[in-house]
């Protein structure tokens, strides 16, 4: 599943240490073991994983001479060439309900911003968010450098879409999207998430990370079987067999170090790089389906023409409150 923490919270769930040895518990890649931690106390167990990066279609940007960008001006510059040259979505922004809050945290992190503050809460109308999407619709909404359809009324799958018929020159994809787009013969870039114009010096920023958790339910004289399967399903050959056959990433140090994919493709190490140093989701929150859902049906009006960013978040982030307050 997409999160697990309602389960542990409700002292359902069996912690890792119950049912893996310490090697294979000490095995998960940090950022998703500190994504499954509840405390300090490992609940979610990451299954297979994703990181996203910058995709862009080199045919498109050869023929608008338009160069892969490196900061959030340059990505403007290349939606511009873009644009004159007829592509229909120079830069696509699915804000749309279906996955919009991922598409939102990647704009979000590579501005220093994210939806949790350090002391374990929720931050969704934070100054660096706000100058986020401001900056969204003021220099790449407006101008009508993100295609046709309103990011708000944009799908993830309906851009991808898009992109595998060549009438997108930049998006955030994954790997299995990378693997459509090549079977079918297209010339694809990958890049990092550009970043903010003005970053400090030394300063980095974590990419989008995504996990699938399993999670082991108590129930009588069920954890020694629960815990052999875990230890069979977590071996590197099986893990990579499955994350391979799904272009997804596995979660395991071990099995990113054995991972065919990453070891014959560039673009594979690229991705399971990003994953070693992402930021995911705030699973370990209870409330966080709510919470993303909640996300998912506001954020994209965050950049509609006669919107205000910072009223659009604020009220997200009260709705947010409300939904963390319930007993």
């Amino acid at each position: 599943m997409g999160a697990y923490s309602d389960f542990a919270a409700q002292g359902r769930l069996y912690a890792a240490s119950e049912l893996l040895s310490v090697r294979a518990e000490a095995n998960f890649l940090p950022p998703l073991a500190k994504a499954g931690s509840v405390g300090n106390t490992l609940y979610g167990l990451p299954f297979v994983a994703s990181s996203r990066l910058l995709f862009y279609n080199k045919e498109l940007f050869d023929n608008a001479a338009a160069e892969p960008p490196k900061t959030w001006s340059g990505l403007k510059n290349a939606a511009e060439a873009l644009k004159q040259e007829g592509v229909l979505y120079p830069y696509a922004l699915p804000l749309g309900p279906e996955e919009a809050h991922a598409e939102a945290l990647i704009w979000e992190l590579s501005n220093g911003g994210g939806y949790a503050d350090g002391s374990g809460g929720y931050s969704i109308a934070s100054e660096q968010n706000t100058q986020t999407f401001r900056w969204l619709k003021e220099n790449l909404v407006a101008p009508g450098l993100t295609g046709p359809v309103p990011p708000a009324e944009l799908n993830r799958q309906d851009a991808f879409a898009a992109f595998l018929r060549g009438e997108v020159g930049m998006l955030n994809g994954y790997p299995s999207l990378l693997h459509e787009a090549r079977a079918k013969g297209m010339k694809v870039g990958t890049l990092s998430m550009p970043v903010a114009n003005t970053p400090r010096d030394g300063q980095t920023f974590p990419s989008a990370g995504v996990a699938d958790w399993m999670m082991a339910f108590k129930h009588d004289d069920n954890r020694e079987l629960v815990g052999s399967f875990l230890e069979f399903v977590y071996q590197d050959k099986n893990l990579n067999d499955f994350a391979g056959r799904y272009h997804l990433l596995p979660s395991t140090v071990s099995a990113t170090q054995t991972s065919k994919d990453a070891a014959a493709d560039p673009s594979g190490a690229q991705f399971l790089n990003a994953l070693r140093g992402a930021e995911l989701y705030p699973v370990n929150e209870p409330s966080w389906l709510q919470v993303s859902n909640t996300i998912k049906r506001n954020i994209g009006k965050a950049v509609a023409p006669s919107a205000d960013p910072k009223a659009v978040l604020e009220d997200i982030a009260q709705q947010v409150g409300d939904i963390t307050e319930q007993p």
